[in-house]
């Protein structure tokens, strides 16, 4: 859904039958250093990491080896990347980096599968690569929402698109505070239709989180902090 927001060349490494680790990783070098660009950037979780060849790549001169520790997506603009085993939370910080190429080392299928949806990267797999793919509009859960829901989440959007790092607190508490003080409103949307309808809006996907994430909550029964001033709102 979101591929326009990965305008440059964009992959994944992920493993396959008969493969290993290392075989993985040696396909993302691979594919990176054939990208036109700047200098090569290499994340992983820490300093101190298991793989022989991105350990040679991080040695070479020029290459910039960044861990999760104060990481700034920042530092990839004009730069050729590989963002090694990320967790979700680090895909999600993707969004909008103006980088001169990625490539992800996938670690695990649940981390990364709404990412490879939304990016559509190139895969890398043992002996093949399949190119980047326009993925169909997922619309049959986004029709079934009620309008005013719909409505609401539109508003959020536009809220949301309003500044660069998302949503603000006080959106978030009239979210909160509808959830709470209209629940028969909420009580026949899921989660999923929510997440669904907010990707479609291209929200960004921490923002995706936060709004699926509180109408979870509300069906587990949990109860929201909302700031007083906010207590008693009702989407109109």
């Amino acid at each position: 859904m979101f591929a326009d927001e990965y305008a440059y060349p964009v992959a994944v490494s992920q493993v396959g039958a008969s493969d290993s680790r290392e075989a993985q990783s040696a396909r993302a070098i691979t594919w990176l250093l054939e990208q036109p660009g700047g200098p090569v950037v290499v994340v992983t979780p820490q300093k101190q990491f298991d793989c022989d060849s991105l350990r040679r790549l991080v040695m070479l001169p020029g290459t910039r080896h960044l861990t999760w520790k104060g990481l700034s997506v920042g530092s990839f603009a004009g730069r050729r990347v590989i963002h090694a085993w990320p967790s979700r939370k680090h895909l999600n910080e993707m969004w909008g980096v103006q980088a001169d190429a990625v490539v992800v080392i996938e670690w695990g299928f649940e981390e990364s599968a709404e990412w490879v949806e939304d990016a559509r990267p190139v895969r890398l797999l043992p002996g093949q690569t399949i190119a980047r793919a326009t993925a169909p509009v997922e619309t049959a859960l986004v029709d079934s929402l009620p309008a005013d829901v719909e409505q609401i989440l539109e508003s959020i959007a536009r809220w949301a698109a309003g500044y660069d790092s998302g949503l603000k607190w006080n959106e978030e508490d009239k979210l909160k505070a509808d959830m709470m003080n209209c629940p028969e409103r909420w009580v026949p949307v899921t989660v999923e239709q929510v997440r669904t309808k907010c990707r479609e809006l291209k929200m960004r996907p921490d923002d995706v989180d936060t709004v699926a994430g509180f109408l979870e909550r509300r069906k587990q029964g949990r109860r929201f902090n909302v700031r007083g001033s906010y207590r008693d709102f009702r989407f109109s």
